[in-house]
């Protein structure tokens, strides 16, 4: 049985998400929970809540979110036309972690892209996250890729 409650996120809980995502050694470097938020997260959480095909979710433990997970549906032409779920920004709270909650929450979040009629389910992590990577394995996830990113103007 889930102890996880996971539902959409709501504007009033990025607060906690971007504080999730700032209490990591890269989203130290790169993110900002100072209040008031950013206006470039606030304009990026209308951008996703606005499509049906992206969901930015949240799980909540016994009324507290505790994780955090980004998802896209993408159709694809390869593969006779098969649809791809994506996932990032998989977070769990720090003080909650090695609990099992991220292997719920993973859970969640293919079955997500399962209704969402995606026939694979895809990832990304970065290399040194060898905790992460660890993570993957355990959960059966097969390590299949090299990836690659250009960091655009603008971008951080």
């Amino acid at each position: 049985m889930s102890r996880l409650r996971v539902r959409a996120a709501t504007r009033d809980d990025l607060p906690e998400i971007v504080a999730m995502l700032a209490d990591d050694i890269k989203g130290a470097a790169r993110e900002d929970a100072s209040l008031p938020l950013d206006l470039g997260y606030v304009a990026a959480f209308e951008a996703l809540a606005a499509d049906p095909k992206l969901l930015l979710a949240v799980a909540e433990l016994d009324g507290r979110v505790v994780g955090t997970v980004q998802l896209a549906a993408l159709p694809g032409l390869s593969r006779k036309g098969m649809a791809r779920g994506y996932i990032e920004a998989v977070r769990i709270a720090s003080d909650l972690r090695g609990q099992g909650l991220g292997a719920e929450l993973i859970g969640w979040a293919v079955d997500w892209c399962r209704a969402a009629g995606c026939g694979m389910v895809q990832l990304t992590t970065q290399r040194d996250r060898v905790d992460a990577h660890r993570f993957y394995d355990r959960l059966g996830w097969e390590r299949s890729h090299l990836g690659y990113k250009l960091t655009l103007d603008g971008g951080a």
